[in-house]
């Protein structure tokens, strides 16, 4: 058996996730208590169902550093998830902060994840996917992915990440 294959089969099983969307006209919304849609936390809450992975819990943030890293700890710290996943604030506007809240904490940064995100995106985005700053790390032995915002983006990254989490969660330690 070849060691990816060995890592993979001693993977967990029952991974739990936290998924975190960042977007400040959602997160707005959900304060006003008015009914809204987030058509990429669906998806993805889909698709992390149907991969059987246990999503722990569903949040939405504004675009603001301190509640960005705020959620993740707790997520992390508190509700013991293995990874969480965030969605939204990888762009290039100044109101884009995920990238700049999450960085900083990271122990490992795994570099390959965003190449490999861009060169899949470019397939069917075109030139367009240099402008994503997907980013993908771990912290004390937890995983942590930030995904752009859009639905298709997001269906892209869990098309990555899903499959090889329990071996990546494996080799992390947890």
């Amino acid at each position: 058996m070849k060691p990816h294959e060995e890592h993979r089969s001693r993977g967990k099983r029952n991974v739990s996730i936290s998924l975190i969307t960042v977007s400040t006209s959602r997160y707005e919304k959900m304060k006003e208590e008015k009914p809204f849609t987030d058509e990429s936390a669906d998806r993805a809450e889909k698709l992390i169902n149907e991969a059987g992975f246990i999503l722990k819990s569903r949040k939405v943030v504004d675009d603001h550093k301190g509640m960005i890293r705020l959620e993740l700890l707790k997520s992390i710290y508190e509700e013991r998830c293995d990874a969480i996943i965030l969605t939204g604030g990888t762009g290039l506007s100044s109101r884009d902060v995920t990238v700049e809240a999450i960085r900083p904490l990271l122990d490992k940064e795994l570099e390959g994840f965003s190449e490999i995100f861009r060169a899949e995106s470019f397939k069917e985005v075109g030139s367009a996917a240099y402008l994503t700053r997907a980013v993908a790390g771990s912290i004390d032995g937890r995983l942590v992915f930030c995904l752009p915002g859009s639905p298709d983006a997001v269906e892209l990254g869990l098309k990555l990440l899903l499959p090889e989490l329990p071996h990546a969660l494996y080799i992390a330690g947890t």
